[in-house]
């Protein structure tokens, strides 16, 4: 690469992306992945999957973390003195919902790699097909090839003078 040449620019993964970046894939689908676009087609026209992902990318997030340890702090100091019942049936049940998006998550990301998988594999059989097609071609005008040189080499040797007859 030389220093007039730009640099490559590298795709995120989908699962980092924001509802911005879906709407510039979607502007753009030549440039992604066909499971990618599908995906983004999918979550932009259901709007359960739009709240799953924002729930899921806050709860992932370092200021959910410091958010829940301020609130936590907060409550166990200044409302709760023991052993804080409300608090731990708070923090269970909001175990019980995070877990749950997280699975949605995960549920959701192996159908886009099952989906990206199909696709691979479809393109690598259609490019083995063309391959296969093509070296039947190559091998068909290679014995052609050789026929005619031979062909021409013995319509040659015959018609060279002081050659041997039989």
């Amino acid at each position: 690469m030389t220093a007039t040449q730009p640099a490559p620019t590298r795709r995120r993964h989908y699962a980092a992306q924001s509802g911005r970046s879906r709407q510039e894939i979607l502007a753009n689908t030549a440039a992604h992945h066909p499971a990618v676009v599908a995906l983004a087609m999918r979550h932009a026209g259901e709007i359960q999957l739009r709240v799953a992902d924002a729930i899921t990318s806050f709860a992932g997030s370092m200021r959910f973390v410091y958010i829940h340890v301020v609130l936590f702090a907060v409550w166990m100091l200044v409302f709760e003195r023991s052993p804080w019942p409300t608090l731990t049936l708070v923090v269970s049940l909001e175990a019980i919902f995070l877990s749950t998006f997280v699975m949605i998550g995960q549920n959701r990301q192996s159908a886009f790699q099952q989906a990206k998988a199909d696709h691979e594999f479809t393109v690598q059989e259609k490019e083995l097909d063309e391959n296969t097609i093509l070296t039947r071609e190559i091998h068909r005008l290679t014995v052609e090839l050789h026929r005619m040189q031979q062909g021409a080499a013995a319509t040659s040797g015959a018609s060279t003078p002081g050659a041997p007859t039989a």
